[in-house]
């Protein structure tokens, strides 16, 4: 029998408390009235709803529905999920990542930046939750209340650390979790987003379904950052012959036959040479794997139009 206390924190003052893997399991999660706390929850869930809390900081594991922040004020959050919704919030600083466009109505000073965590257990309770890390349009916001002439959210700084916003756990129940905050070992890869781009020169690269899909992307990732590119953002998406007619144009009948193996990873990445260097390290990294890479500067930026605007659709955006 499941006793709901066990999935609510409520009426909290100055604690740390938190939830280890397995422990909340898919279930659904409710934190209330809460001041100067500090709350983690390391597992997946169901749906969270976060109401009346007040200068929190607070990191949420996967959600498989929707997060709901109702009426909370000058908290700071780490969260993944596939909706995002507040409502009559005050300055909420967000590291976010929602498969979904985020919401926001009758909220102000509300600020976003990419996700950005990792503990051994995340991979696998972000496939629990079904999202993908791949899915990421934290920057893509939805003011559903627009005030003329105000803005009502922005964008977190670039150089924005984690731990300055939500610290690591100092109770030695939540200290056994293994965490990371650094950047360059985020579960979810940290991408610009709908940050002003340095560069005119963005390319294209989409990986196709097998076991070392996801490997193959950070990899590149990897690699590309390396080298001071930067990943604009990612998708993951099915794509049918008609879409790849579309996104690939006169390569398609290349890849069309590797579409019935599952989804196909994409991924932008921006600065001056972006092409080249994205081919040349396809081809010294990955020479065994076939990948679409655009092949100029030129067709490049049509490329990531022509993916984009599909992937969109799919995902009804």
């Amino acid at each position: 029998q499941i006793d709901p206390k066990d999935y609510t924190f409520s009426g909290l003052k100055d604690e740390t408390v938190g939830r280890l893997p397995g422990k909340v399991a898919g279930q659904q999660f409710v934190i209330q009235d809460c001041e100067n706390c500090n709350i983690y929850i390391f597992d997946h869930s169901a749906t969270i709803t976060i109401d009346d809390c007040v200068n929190c900081k607070i990191f949420l594991g996967p959600i498989k529905g929707s997060v709901f922040f109702r009426d909370c004020k000058d908290c700071k959050c780490i969260v993944a999920c596939q909706q995002f919704r507040s409502r009559d919030c005050r300055k909420l600083e967000v590291f976010l990542c929602c498969a979904t466009q985020p919401i926001i109505e009758s909220s102000t000073g509300m600020k976003f930046g990419c996700f950005q965590y990792y503990y051994p257990e995340l991979a696998l309770q972000f496939k629990d939750a079904g999202l993908s890390i791949f899915n990421n349009t934290w920057s893509n916001i939805h003011d559903f209340t627009p005030v003329s002439g105000e803005n009502n959210w922005g964008l977190l700084p670039e150089n924005a650390v984690v731990q300055d916003y939500v610290p690591l756990p100092s109770s030695e129940e939540l200290k056994a979790v293994r965490i990371s905050t650094d950047a360059t070992r985020s579960i979810i890869p940290v991408t610009r987003g709908r940050r002003q781009k340095s560069s005119d020169e963005s390319c294209l690269a989409v990986f196709f379904a097998g076991d070392y899909t996801t490997a193959n992307a950070r990899k590149l990732i990897d690699e590309m950052t390396g080298k001071g590119f930067e990943l604009v953002q990612t998708k993951e998406v099915s794509m049918k012959a008609e879409d790849a007619h579309r996104v690939f144009k006169q390569c398609a009948s290349e890849f069309i036959p590797l579409l019935e193996k599952g989804p196909v990873v994409a991924l932008e990445f921006n600065g001056d040479g972006a092409v080249e260097g994205c081919r040349s390290t396809i081809n010294d990294v990955f020479s065994g794997t076939k990948v679409f890479v655009s092949e100029s500067k030129a067709s490049a930026s049509q490329d990531v139009d022509n993916f984009y605007n599909f992937a969109d659709m799919q995902m009804g955006m």
